[in-house]
């Protein structure tokens, strides 16, 4: 077992949008996958680990959610929920692959064994799962798929709920985390006429009218459903930036200390 890792936590998002093409059933954008696993390593070098990586399910899991039906507000749909299973675990292998490529090491966290739901509020049924993966000096991997839900058989659950949940775990656990980190293929959250915001506030209510769901097919809510998750996490006393994973070199300066450009959603004080 290596060395304990930094006691603070950061936690990446590659959205889904990033890595595969959403109007492309099943399409992986390798180029973008490769550049940020090395960005990964070099970051994660630099800072030491503490990371939590997650990352959308683009045109897999979300695909095949809409191809078969997959309809959380009813009980019994097997096939639906074994596909959209299947196809997010797929898409989760070429991240993995990407990452051991690069020199990573990446433990995956699958999330219908780690996390649970009751009416679509998830949980951490592996609790102490995150804290081992971190201590062994390995990359915790999650991804957004289908968890068994008490009250409604199967439910899925984003990336931004699991990083949500995780967030409120490690801080009753102590641990501080940094900031959340969510790179897709938009400079940050775009106003009405288009303009990146540079910040948005916690105590928000309102999201600008601009703020809209994704491009392509998604059934977990695009970018209102980022930026809502950001602002409840935000709530908690963790800043979030919304940035451009597009760009060169983004991910490993962020992972560096550096404020990337893009929407930052300021924290408040814990409530």
């Amino acid at each position: 077992m290596s060395d304990a890792p930094p006691s603070s936590v950061i936690l990446v998002k590659l959205g889904g949008s990033l890595i595969t093409d959403k109007a492309q059933p099943g399409s992986v954008r390798r180029d973008a996958l490769d550049r940020l696993a090395v960005e990964l390593r070099e970051g994660s070098a630099s800072r030491g680990g503490g990371i939590i990586l997650g990352h959308g399910s683009g045109s897999f899991g979300h695909a095949a959610a809409r191809q078969y039906g997959f309809d959380p507000s009813r009980e019994a749909q097997p096939d639906a929920v074994a596909a959209t299973q299947d196809a997010a675990a797929r898409l989760h292998r070429h991240v993995v692959s990407a990452l051991l490529a690069a020199g990573v090491s990446p433990f995956s966290i699958v999330p219908g064994s780690a996390f649970a739901a009751t009416g679509g509020r998830a949980e951490l049924v592996a609790g102490d799962l995150p804290e081992l993966v971190l201590r062994a000096g390995l990359l915790p991997v999650v991804y957004g798929d289908v968890v068994a839900d008490r009250e409604r058989g199967a439910t899925i659950l984003s990336t931004e709920t699991l990083f949500l949940t995780l967030v409120r775990h490690f801080l009753a656990a102590n641990r501080p985390v940094v900031n959340v980190l969510w790179l897709g293929e938009t400079e940050g959250v775009l106003d009405s006429e288009a303009r990146v915001l540079g910040e948005l506030d916690a105590a928000c209510r309102d999201l600008p009218s601009a703020v809209g769901g994704a491009s392509g097919v998604d059934v977990t809510g695009g970018m209102r459903h980022r930026v809502e998750t950001a602002i409840e996490i935000a709530r908690l006393g963790v800043p979030s930036f919304i940035a451009d994973g597009r760009v060169p070199g983004l991910l490993r300066r962020s992972l560096e200390g550096e404020i990337p450009p893009g929407t930052l959603v300021r924290a408040v004080a814990n409530e």
